[in-house]
């Protein structure tokens, strides 16, 4: 009797089926497989957009030294990467510098955000109205085309030298780049989602926003991505010829050191300039990609 309770109080056994703990081990060895493949793709992408910018630093270094051993210039003018990069390391340890490259880079913002915001404005409006366009389309390219420097005499005489007279040229050799962007996007949007969209009940600002914007981002970002290279060297150009008070920006740090022909600093200073311009440029791509991507024309 009490062999019947204790058997019938004990807890049944757990019945696997036969190929239970197979399938599991396959499941967990087919996780691993794909998790490592996508660390592969990711190593492999990441070696792909890093190994033909390697090169091409290292190329430039050697082309450099190469010029510096025929002898064309002397070594106080023209110094070598091994008298160079010492000094660039020198510089970018120092709070004095990165006090400059935040002037610069507040500067080269600011007027960015300035030169989109009227960009975006005046494409908006010229792609839109055709009597703007015929008024103004000419004039927008004609200033996009205009070198930055002539604009400086005038933004001195309007504002002194002043951080107004720099935005002021940086917005002017900024704004009808991202102007044109827009206007060419809009221009290519294709009449077949035009229709659609009014079909839908899209009006005005509403077709503008939910439909023509989007469909001309790529080439905005084009337009934004021109527009930053101009803003990028008219700021260049502003901060080593309107010079502020004591104020330290990498202009200002470059062309101290063309003053007291200190051609490692100075070279060090263009360094640092290609560096953010690159930098910068990586970032648009990565937008440009992620677009692409999101519309399904990406080929990687």
């Amino acid at each position: 009797m009490a062999h019947d309770v204790k058997s019938h109080s004990a807890p049944a056994p757990e019945v696997t089926a036969p190929g239970g703990n197979l399938d599991r081990e396959i499941a967990g060895l087919d996780a691993l497989e794909l998790g490592g493949g996508t660390s592969r793709r990711v190593l492999q992408r990441v070696w792909s957009a890093t190994w033909p910018m390697v090169s091409a630093i290292l190329i430039a270094i050697a082309a450099w030294q190469i010029v510096v051993w025929s002898g064309w210039k002397e070594p106080w003018v023209l110094p070598g990467p091994a008298d160079t990069l010492p000094v660039f390391k020198d510089q970018i340890t120092s709070s004095r510098f990165w006090d400059a490259v935040a002037l610069t880079m507040q500067r080269a913002l600011v007027g960015f955000a300035l030169a989109v915001a009227i960009g975006v404005l005046i494409g908006a409006l010229v792609s839109q109205f055709r009597v703007l366009r015929r008024a103004f389309g000419s004039l927008i390219t004609g200033l996009q085309t205009m070198p930055s420097i002539a604009w400086f005499p005038l933004a001195i005489l309007l504002f002194q030298l002043s951080e107004s007279a720099i935005l002021f040229v940086v917005v002017l050799g900024a704004a009808p780049s991202i102007a044109n962007g827009l206007i060419a996007g809009v221009d290519y949007t294709p009449p077949i989602l035009l229709r659609a969209g009014k079909v839908m009940g899209l009006r005005g600002l509403n077709l503008y926003r939910h439909l023509i914007m989007p469909a001309s981002l790529p080439s905005f970002v084009a337009g934004l991505k021109q527009g930053w290279a101009f803003a990028w060297r008219s700021l260049m150009a502003g901060e080593l010829l309107v010079i502020i008070g004591d104020t330290t920006s990498l202009g200002v740090l470059l062309s101290q050191a063309r003053e007291l022909n200190n051609t490692a600093d100075m070279i060090s200073y263009m360094i640092v300039i290609l560096i953010i311009g690159i930098l910068i440029d990586q970032l648009f791509g990565f937008v440009d990609r992620s677009i692409r991507t999101r519309w399904g024309v990406d080929q990687d």
